[in-house]
């Protein structure tokens, strides 16, 4: 819906087969839309999935004239080295950068899907990632590596498939969403629901509930980041062109707020928006399987657990508890926090701890 030619032309695209959801619900005539970077090797061994966030998308490295998301890490010389590993990277169920979601039309009624599309989990964006790896004749994934939503769909794919996967790094992630998480979605939700041209998910181009969606991210943007990092760049500081005895006024962190909630209204679906949020608060690898033991207990691969010492979203205490839980079962697992005043949103921003961690962890274990 929001995306550009020049984005479309790069991406690649998989027909799924009928997908049956853990709803129970079947998909149809879906599509996923992914990137590649660097060569596979004959042995076809040296394959990495990078799974991108909320509102990311497949392309995590970077091509003339277009940065990557995660262009800090890969790249020749990089810790995921495109000289050294094939690197894949692709777009969720849900979304709307290629992959089928609630933009896309539905095949029954020649318009948007709408409200429509099934609820889709993060299990479900897993299973058909894992039949486009097995499309490209795959057999093993020397990694999983993700953050935030994609930390999530890293502990699916090391609990769903041990046999295919050899190692997995999840960062500032959880194997369960928060109450809090929960809490800030159903927030964001609200604020896109409310937005009168959203009509419950029948919108267009021209009716685009641009407000909901702004003020959602404006609410995101204040759980990525830290309170350090605001008092730092913005501490009181005002628009020096209000006045201050108004209540038009403005402080400069309002500006930027606004900022980042105005720019995703440019690139994103206010209803992929909600589904992605709804797969998150869904979230939990215990779900229909059992308890946290029996389940991690599945887990083959060796791991790297990265937390963030100022994640209010996702505290370090739930990837440290897990990386414990991990050990007493004997699963070989290597926990490391990072110290930063960019929050959340550090495993975006902070190149060179997760250059060092992850490219250690991965080439001591053979690539």
């Amino acid at each position: 819906m929001r995306a550009t030619a020049k984005k479309e032309a790069i991406r690649k695209i998989y027909p799924l087969p009928d997908l049956t959801l853990q709803s129970g619900k079947v998909l149809r005539n879906a599509v996923l839309a992914y990137e590649t970077f660097g060569t596979l090797n004959p042995a076809k061994d040296n394959a990495i999935l990078v799974c991108h966030a909320l509102t990311g998308d497949s392309h995590a490295a970077s091509s003339p004239g277009w940065l990557g998301w995660w262009d800090g890490v890969i790249g020749p010389g990089k810790a995921l080295d495109t000289q050294r590993y094939f690197i894949i990277c692709i777009n969720v169920l849900g979304s709307c950068y290629g992959s089928t979601g609630p933009a896309s039309i539905n095949p029954q009624s020649g318009k948007p899907y709408g409200l429509e599309f099934p609820v889709v989990t993060i299990r479900d964006m897993v299973k058909a990632q894992f039949l486009l790896i097995k499309s490209l004749g795959i057999e093993q994934l020397y990694s999983v590596i993700g953050g935030s939503m994609g930390g999530m769909q890293v502990f699916e794919w090391a609990v769903m498939y041990p046999e295919i996967v050899q190692t997995y790094i999840s960062i500032a992630s959880c194997i369960r969403f928060s109450a809090m998480g929960i809490a800030w979605n159903h927030v964001m939700r609200q604020a896109i629901m409310n937005d009168p041209n959203w009509s419950q998910g029948n919108y267009d181009e021209e009716h685009f509930p641009k407000s909901g969606l702004n003020l959602a991210r404006r609410l995101a943007m204040i759980t990525y980041r830290s309170f350090d990092l605001y008092e730092e760049r913005f501490s009181r500081q005002m628009d020096t062109s209000s006045q201050p005895y108004t209540l038009e006024s403005k402080f400069q962190i309002e500006n930027y707020l606004s900022y980042q909630g105005d720019k995703l209204t440019k690139r994103f679906d206010a209803n992929s928006y909600l589904y992605l949020l709804k797969a998150m608060d869904l979230h939990d690898i215990t779900r229909e399987r059992g308890d946290d033991w029996s389940v991690l207990e599945r887990i083959t691969a060796s791991g790297l657990l990265i937390g963030i010492d100022t994640d209010f979203l996702f505290p370090g205490k739930e990837l440290l508890q897990t990386a414990e839980l991990l050990r007493q079962i004997g699963k070989p697992v290597v926990y490391k926090e990072m110290q930063s005043i960019h929050g959340h949103d550090a495993f975006l921003i902070e190149w060179d701890f997760l250059n060092e961690w992850i490219g250690s962890f991965l080439s001591e274990r053979g690539k």
